[in-house]
């Protein structure tokens, strides 16, 4: 049965996926618009960074997270400066890696929603004499919604998952830095088979529902389309 650590474990894991999910979209959002509508002609390196952490191991990424982060890094440096620690082993240092790490899985999805929107919608729009803001809040942004859902579900689903570079940068606190993923792996090295079944068949039920959402929701929106 699932325990107290556990519970502490489960609502850390929900608490960044929640909270990297949010800065994803606010990150990802003007990033993917400058990708779609980009005629840069090297934007393929941008698209190349921001694809990275789809085939860098999570082991490779989480050390050279680990460097920046740590005290002698430039980010753990300044956070040491600012605030008296670094950002290594803490719930901050969580939420910066799994940005990073999580940041394809919604910069892809909103990037092929706003590349599939055309140029019709906008130009009709700048004809009714709407502005570049009032375009993107009336015309892009519900036009585009199904690109939204899909990449904060892939983002929030991705986080909840994660285990190499949550491990490398967050290491193994309880109650600080122990998410889901960690805690099954714990359960399964002191042969807890009881435990890890728990939590694992939790996770695997969590994300199926979730995956179903954003594939019954994009079939609605093509049906409607047709």
């Amino acid at each position: 049965m699932i325990q107290t650590a556990d519970w502490v474990a489960l609502g850390i894991t929900l608490k960044l996926a929640a909270l990297t999910t949010l800065i994803l979209l606010a990150v990802g959002t003007p990033l993917a618009w400058w990708l779609a509508r980009s005629r840069w002609r090297y934007r393929f390196l941008v698209e190349a960074m921001v694809a990275l952490p789809l085939v860098l191991p999570p082991t490779v990424l989480g050390f050279y997270l680990l460097l920046a982060l740590g005290p002698r890094g430039p980010l753990g440096a300044t956070s040491q400066w600012l605030w008296g620690e670094p950002l290594a082993f803490s719930f901050t240092g969580l939420v910066i890696g799994s940005v990073v790490y999580s940041l394809p899985f919604v910069v892809q999805p909103l990037t092929g929603a706003f590349n599939s929107l055309g140029s019709r919608p906008l130009e009709a729009a700048a004809t009714l004499r709407a502005g570049t803001w009032d375009r993107f809040v009336s015309v892009v942004l519900p036009l585009a919604r199904p690109g939204f859902l899909t990449a904060a579900v892939l983002g929030f689903a991705h986080t909840l998952g994660e285990f190499g570079v949550v491990l490398m940068i967050g290491g193994n606190i309880p109650g600080e830095t122990q998410v889901l993923s960690i805690a099954i792996y714990d359960h399964v090295e002191s042969l807890d088979y009881p435990r890890a079944h728990w939590l694992s068949g939790g996770l695997l039920v969590l994300s199926f529902v979730l995956l179903l959402a954003v594939y019954g929701l994009n079939r609605r929106v093509t049906l409607v389309k047709s």
